[in-house]
């Protein structure tokens, strides 16, 4: 039997204790890998282990694939009516608010991310998305078409049968329930893989699937490594579906892997280097924070943030010297410190992979602004770092390095900002900063992304679609987009004549 982890928390900002297994969940049960092998999950405080869990193997994604299928034709997909799917996703939603303070303080311990920001941001948005999709279950329908009096046409929108979901580890909980909340209200079983940096609120939120009382097999968390369970997912020759969130080259690989298989449909959230825009006419305080929250929220570890910072000319002076006074304002240190604003990177590996970066900046020729070093001498703490004196051809312009390190540079006019923007293999999102409302529309209709925000940066909302143009990804998430992405389209035609 798998074991169980227990964990008490005594910080400033939040007092409890949390209580879960930390196996496979699959058919409704809690069980252990076929190869009765773990995985140590790691603080990224400290670099010391919190817990071991469950590996899964291919096999594992098997058995797992097999219980969803099961459940697929007995209980679920088109036995088990909208409103029903509704009444399940929204005692999940609250539970997940039951759990909101558990759910946060889990993901500052794995993730690193700062308990206030994890309970405002994550928890919140992981709870609106549930209740959406609730409001969307008993609402999935097709149309009659009017062709002749002798023929009778409709469509329906049905269920995809097994779907497998591979999310990151960057937003855990909200990233799951991107995922889920869709896929379950369109009648969809899931077979899904958390990150093995961060899965224990995966393996909560799997207890209180149960909890809620969703059918066994409805739901399989499978924990284990991407070239083992992940790939397994992807190659799956009865899986229907494949969701992905995470680099563009694990995208590719996901989606050849999908291609030689079974021909799956594909939807990928993938990387981005987004563009901020300060124009000459902007609020230049409201800029400087926004700028600053799209560039370091999350530590830097968000596939749209604002890491090229285009500010014109005529402001440039002004606004480097705005913004390298709120980047120093931030504090850098303990998840659970009360005025905390940036915790650790999530991993040794990604700690390295953002020091990597800035070396190469300054290698290339950059100037090294502020920061660019480590903070204490444990754990995986970075300090905002800012780049200026760039060319864009530097990696540090072109490569999403995914961490707090951002570049600021110069424009000329509209068109020229336009050109520079524009020149990159992303296209995940876009940040515009102008009074100008003309300015602000022509602009934003230019740009090659798939969200851009006018005078504010990284908001989301569950209503509302998220997703890439170029190497950022195919599909969206969120909103009634989404639903596209968990139906297949049936036309019926019936001969009355």
């Amino acid at each position: 039997m798998p074991s169980t982890f227990e964990y008490t928390w005594d910080t400033p900002v939040y007092k409890g204790s949390t209580s879960f297994s930390t196996g496979l969940y699959i058919n409704g049960k809690f069980i252990d890998g076929s190869n009765n092998t773990t995985i140590d999950v790691i603080n990224p405080t400290d670099g010391k282990t919190i817990a071991s869990i469950s590996e899964g193997t291919p096999k594992d994604v098997d058995i797992a694939v097999d219980a969803a299928q099961k459940a697929y034709d007995t209980v679920w997909g088109l036995n088990c009516p909208g409103n029903e799917r509704a009444r399940l996703l929204n005692k999940l939603a609250d539970l997940l608010i039951e759990h909101s303070d558990e759910f946060a303080a889990l993901e500052a311990l794995d993730n690193g991310k700062t308990f206030g920001w994890a309970k405002k941001a994550d928890l919140s948005m992981s709870v609106d998305v549930i209740r959406y999709y609730a409001g969307w279950a008993d609402k999935i329908h097709g149309s009659t078409i009017e062709t002749s009096e002798d023929k009778l046409n409709y469509t329906r929108h049905e269920p995809i049968g097994v779907v497998g979901q591979i999310i990151p580890w960057n937003f855990p909980l909200m990233m799951m329930c991107w995922k889920i909340g869709p896929a379950l209200a369109t009648g969809n079983t899931i077979v899904l893989k958390p990150s093995e940096f961060t899965p224990l609120t995966a393996l909560l939120a799997a207890k209180l699937i149960d909890e809620a009382g969703f059918p066994p097999g409805v739901v399989n968390v499978v924990n284990g490594y991407g070239d083992t369970v992940g790939q397994a997912i992807a190659e799956h020759m009865h899986i229907g579906k494949v969701a992905f969130t995470g680099s563009t080259l694990v995208g590719r690989k996901i989606m050849v892997a999908a291609a030689k298989s079974n021909l799956k449909n594909v939807t990928l959230e993938l990387g981005g280097k987004s563009p901020s825009i300060i124009f000459d006419d902007a609020d230049l305080d409201l800029a400087v924070e926004w700028a600053a929250h799209g560039l370091y929220f999350n530590h830097g570890q968000s596939c749209s943030a604002g890491t090229r910072i285009y500010v014109h000319e005529n402001i440039y002076d002004t606004f480097l010297q705005k913004f390298t006074e709120k980047s120093m304002s931030l504090k850098v240190g303990d998840p659970f410190g009360q005025d905390t604003f940036q915790g650790p990177q999530v991993s040794e590996r990604q700690f390295k992979r953002v020091m990597d970066y800035i070396e190469s900046g300054k290698q290339e020729g950059a100037t090294l602004h502020l920061g660019g070093h480590r903070v204490g001498t444990e754990g995986y703490f970075i300090t905002p770092t800012i780049f200026t004196d760039v060319h864009p051809e530097m990696r540090i312009v072109r490569e999403e390095i995914f961490g707090p390190v951002g570049v600021i540079l110069k424009f000329k006019d509209d068109d020229d900002i336009i050109r520079q923007a524009n020149d990159s293999v992303y296209g995940l999102a876009a940040g515009v900063f102008t009074s100008n409302v003309k300015r602000a529309i022509k602009t934003a209709h230019a740009l090659h992304a798939g969200t851009v925000w006018v005078n504010c940066s990284n908001t989301t909302y569950a209503n509302v679609p998220f997703g890439g143009y170029k190497q950022s990804g195919i599909g969206r998430e969120l909103g009634e987009y989404a639903l596209d992405n968990y139906t297949n389209v049936k036309a019926i035609q019936i001969n009355l004549a």
